[in-house]
């Protein structure tokens, strides 16, 4: 039976006598402001099917009442007594609807008492009527209809199974290396540089002789790696710098000897500097496999000139090297260097920052870890081992060179000691010569002074020259490779958007080359600087900082009890990580306090700019492990603490199905959990199993990312089922973990039900029986047009494809326009026009809200509104709250908490209760006093003195059409008759039950005309929901109420909680 729509269904009749006071008429004062202004047409409501649109409107009208009669009725409390004014089936006493609002329910109204606690000295605490009270059967002697376990389609939507493209690279012709190659050999060239031959001398005078990005990001995250990836690889790129300049010195140095000076010296550091990173440049964008053999030939050069050194040391010398201060092994000279002598401005953390760059070579291959055969083998082995040797190569060269050339010496042979002169300690005066006047001005030679003091301390000078060549390009070609590799793993990452254009690699081992020249044209502005001693102190602090985050990887990573993280090393500590970490750090700031600051304002800077913007990346950080032990710890601990009122918050389970497919229900949902509670999507999905659980399982990491993508702070969960309402009664039983569990189910209103089979009538009104079964509150939303889009999205896929497929068929017009000759060509476009391609559009946002192309048979466009409806501001209206029935407070919050969302702050709540007509504003104090105390704000307050009023002739006469197809009607027929009717179906509404019921039946149809009267113009209605107790109420008089309850009206919650408080006036 289709629903009858037309204009004058709800029509009074005309009064039969207009100076009687009209029952319909609900003012309970005349200061009231319930009516709605005469001038002000409320919005009209209709309800329209997908590709259908009502032709017809309702249209409420109501007969005005004798404000006199009723002010008098008011005043005096006269009982009004039956006669021609009422229709005959007004009342069934005289003074019935002057009773208390739910006298003859179990069905409590709102009082205060139900919110005090126990002993209270304010007055006793009266315990309401619990929900299993009235909602369990009281009797069976009504015949009611069994539940159903049939499959029940629940409109989800539900996607196609998607394949998973993955792509295979192609291996062939890939270069990798070996532990040797490609890490050890990196680690001594780097760690072997230019300190070693031209500055280690220099820190023995002044102190005496006693893939970083790549485990920061994955361990920290993409907060900590993308701040300090950036840092690391600008490190990497000023190292090259650094390294270029040692080996400009060398060469200048040489000029200075042959007296070939081009410029000055500092000018000719800039030139050969220069020339010097475009050659290298070269060699690495020529491939990894050049730059690797470049890198063997410049360690063999490297190690002849480390031998070399040492055996200059025992060769004997000279006078002219002892006027420079190299006198061969002496104790005496070892002694004298073995503690430290700062000069002016120099101290221990001034010359360990130019020093410190030397042990930045050990991320020398892990820097390149892509492109090793096993890095996980390659790099501990190799890194280990060269930091072994390079050790021992450290400190064998300064324990030599600090026991055999002095501090100071002249170079002149004329210095020497005089007979009888008192050498006062001095280990030069003891070997004959004296350089006390390098005391009162500056000498050019000895440890202090000269920057080529293994030169000329080896056997062979040039090999030596030849060997800090070696060390400095070589540490700059591993720089120079490193920073664009750091850097290209960083802008793949996509962590920073701006920087993507670097990313691109080319070649079969995807060469960096955009890399290359970011790192050439960092390089060559810090070449200009042509000062190593200025350079080196900035390298130590981006690198002491990236150090300090690995030591910290390793010990949060430690921390976090990750399963995942299972390190290799035996001796392995986090103690030891934290250690370092905290070290790095406090090295930082005690070497040049202000930059330390300077680099972590901007790595702070960065952190806080990667962490707004939530890269789409997932690496496992330990991050992610310490947030989930984190969660665990707490949600374990919230199970240690019993639940307390004022923390109540809604915590729903939405059956949205897929929840992109009902989008206005998870929105109003998400309005009142956002921030406050658990909100669960929910999705049933019903047949074989097998087929149910891929289809399922294929469609959980999709759903969840469409949660997050649309920011919207919920979880999405899935169950197969045989049919709907088992699978639903599963989410209500083990969905949530502790204490974080769901107390409130919300639900659309099955918009469809007088159309749909009895197994979906009968699973629909069986879940609400479920959830109050496990003491779970219930919502029903209804809105006019109805939820489910799951056909738009449908047609806009297809849309989509198609569209898809005709911008790929013009690529390949336009790709064989050059290749076809011209009758082919014209073959080719006579087949695409018979496909009827025409221009490409330009094409407009892909949301729903944008789809205005469509055929109206094909979309409705109301719907596709109406889905929309709770994402945009409410402006200035109302909230209307019917808290007809006590439920704990959950009917009242949830409208609190609605109104303090940004969307609906600008509306204001209006409560209507019912109560007495004789006590309206008695009763209007009453409640006003409850909300004070429960500190919410309202506009209003109403009491309606006549919910108990039975409804208009017409009003009643279409719930009873409406109802019509359902009923058994027995009592017309024979017994034999009726008991055989009542077996076959036995899901009818019987004239018992409906007469059983008949007053509820009323109050159903009554609260319609009294909701059409005060809040048709409403933003959004809040109603309590009736309960259906089992066995007295069948599933289609049941749908019935819901339907007459909330036919026509605006955006409608049903609401009715567990029974228990939610709300206290206690702080």
């Amino acid at each position: 039976m289709s629903l009858n729509n037309s204009s004058n269904v709800f029509l009074d009749s005309a009064p039969s006598n207009t100076n009687r006071f009209q029952v319909n008429v609900i003012n309970e004062s005349h200061e009231s402001s319930v009516a709605v202004n005469d001038n002000t047409d409320p919005p009209h409501y209709e309800e329209t099917s997908f590709g259908d649109e009502g032709q017809n409107r309702f249209r409420i009208s109501f007969r005005p009442g004798n404000q006199d009669r009723y002010d008098n009725f008011l005043q005096t409390g006269e009982t009004a007594k039956t006669d021609a004014s009422f229709h005959a089936y007004d009342s069934h006493t005289n003074t019935y609807y002057l009773q208390t609002f739910g006298h003859n329910t179990m069905d409590a109204v709102p009082k205060i008492e139900y919110y005090r606690n126990t002993g209270s000295v304010s007055g006793p605490k009266v315990n309401r009527p619990s929900l299993l009270e009235i909602h369990e059967q009281l009797a069976k002697n009504v015949s009611v209809a069994p539940g159903s376990a049939d499959v029940v389609a629940n409109g989800d939507g539900m996607p196609g199974d998607e394949q998973a493209e993955n792509k295979e690279e192609d291996q062939a012709g890939v270069v990798k290396f070996g532990w040797v190659k490609g890490v050890l050999v990196r680690c001594m060239l780097n760690i072997w540089g230019v300190m070693l031959f031209i500055r280690l001398s220099w820190i023995v005078g002044e102190a005496g002789i006693g893939g970083a990005y790549y485990l920061i990001s994955r361990s920290l995250g993409p907060e900590f790696g993308g701040s300090i990836g950036l840092i690391f690889a600008f490190a990497n790129a000023v190292a090259v710098a650094m390294y270029v300049v040692g080996f400009a010195e060398t060469v200048v140095d040489l000029l200075k000897e042959s007296d070939s000076m081009m410029v000055d010296p500092t000018n000719d550091i800039r030139i050969i500097g220069s020339i010097t990173v475009v050659i290298l440049l070269g060699i690495s964008v020529a491939g990894m496999e050049w730059e690797a053999k470049a890198q063997v030939i410049l360690l063999i050069i490297l190690l002849i000139a480390i031998v070399n050194f040492f055996i200059g040391t025992v060769i004997p010398s000279n006078n002219d090297k002892k006027s420079r201060g190299f006198f061969n092994y002496q104790a005496s000279i070892f002694a004298e260097n073995f503690g430290p002598s700062f000069t002016k401005g120099e101290g221990f953390f001034s010359v360990f920052a130019i020093f410190f760059p030397a042990a930045t070579g050990i991320l020398a291959g892990a820097n390149i870890s892509g492109d090793l055969e096993d890095p996980q083998d390659a790099i501990p082995r190799g890194t280990m081992l060269a930091i072994f040797i390079t050790t021992v190569a450290y400190i064998g060269v300064a324990i030599c060179v600090g026991a055999c050339v002095v501090r100071d010496a002249t170079g002149s042979m004329n210095d020497t000691v005089i007979s009888g002169m008192n050498c006062n300690g001095s280990a030069a005066c003891g070997l004959g010569y004296d350089f006390s006047r390098c005391r009162h001005e500056p000498c050019q030679y000895g440890l202090m002074n000269n920057f080529q003091v293994m030169s000329m301390v080896s056997g062979f000078g040039p090999l030596i020259t030849a060997g800090i060549f070696s060390a400095t390009l070589s540490s700059a070609l591993a720089s120079l490779v490193s920073a664009p590799k750091v850097f290209q793993a960083l802008c793949k990452d996509n962590i920073y958007k701006a920087l993507q254009f670097f990313a691109k690699g080319y070649g079969k081992n995807n060469e960096p080359l955009r890399g290359y020249f970011l790192t050439f044209v960092i390089a060559m502005a810090f070449i200009l600087i042509a000062e190593l001693n200025t350079i080196a102190p900035i390298i130590s602090n981006f690198f002491l900082a990236s150090y300090a985050l690995i030591n910290f990887s390793c010990f949060h990573a430690s921390y976090a009890k990750s399963p995942g993280w299972r390190p290799a090393y035996g001796i392995y500590n986090m103690w030891v990580s934290l250690f370092g970490a905290i070290l790095c750090c406090a090295v930082m700031f005690v070497i040049n306090w202000w930059a330390a600051v300077i680099t972590y304002v901007i790595e702070f800077f960065l952190y806080i700019y990667v962490t707004y913007k939530k890269p789409d990346v997932n690496w496992g950080s330990s991050t992610q492990a310490l947030s989930y032990v984190s969660a665990l710890d707490n949600a374990l601990e919230l199970t240690t603490v019993e639940d307390h009122v004022k923390n109540f918050r809604p915590q729903c389970i939405v059956l949205t199905g897929g929840p992109m497919t009902r989008p206005a229900l998870l929105d109003i949902t998400h309005a009142f959990t956002k921030n406050s509670g658990l909100c669960i999507c929910c999705e049933v999905f019903v047949g074989p199993r097998k087929l149910c659980v891929k289809e399922m399982n294929s469609g959980m990491a999709k759903k969840q990312a469409w949660l997050i993508k649309n920011k919207i702070k919920a979880f999405y969960a899935a169950v197969a089922a045989d049919c709907f309402r088992d699978g639903v009664r599963s989410l209500l039983q083990a969905s949530g973990l502790g204490r974080m569990k769901p107390n409130t189910l919300v639900i659309g209103y099955k918009k469809n039900w007088r159309k749909a089979p009895l197994t979906e009538i009968e699973n629909y009104v069986g879940i609400i029986h479920d959830a109050f079964d496990f003491e779970i509150g219930v919502v029903i939303v209804r809105i006019s047009q109805g939820f489910d889009i799951s056909q738009v999205l449908q047609v806009q896929d297809e849309l989509e494809k198609l569209e898809q497929e005709r911008l790929a068929l013009e690529a390949t017009i336009k790709d064989n326009e050059c290749e076809e000759e011209s009758g082919g060509l014209r073959g080719l476009f006579k087949k695409a026009g018979k496909l009827n391609i025409t221009k490409p559009t330009p094409k407009k946002d892909s949301s729903i809200n944008t789809i205005q192309s469509m055929h109206v048979g094909e979309i409705n466009q109301k719907l596709v509104e109406a889905s929309t409806q709770f994402k945009k501001k409410q402006g200035k209206g109302t909230i209307d709250v019917w808290w007809l029935f006590d439920d704990g407070g959950l009917t009242l919050l949830i409208p609190y908490i609605l109104t303090l969302r940004k969307k609906w702050k600008d509306c204001k709540l209006r409560i209507y209760v019912g109560g007495k007509i004789n006590r309206i504003e008695e009763e209007k104090i009453t409640m006003a006093s409850l909300l004070s105390k429960f500190r919410i704000k309202f506009a209003d307050i109403h009491v309606i003195g006549d919910i108990n009023i039975k409804p208009n002739k017409e009003s009643w006469k279409f719930f009873e059409e409406m109802i019509e197809p359902y009923r058994l009607h027995e009592s017309c027929k024979d017994l034999t008759t009726a008991e055989k009717l009542k077996r076959e179906t036995p899901w009818k509404i019987t004239d018992a039950e409906l007469e059983a019921v008949k007053e509820k039946s009323y109050r159903q149809v009554r609260l319609n005309e009294l909701l059409q009267e005060h809040s048709r113009a409403a933003n959004l209605i809040v109603l309590s929901l009736p309960v259906a107790r089992k066995g007295s109420i069948s599933d289609w008089l049941y749908m019935a109420w819901l339907e007459i309850l909330t036919k026509n009206l605006p955006p409608v919650l049903l609401v009715r909680g567990n029974h228990k408080n939610v709300l206290t006036f206690y702080s």
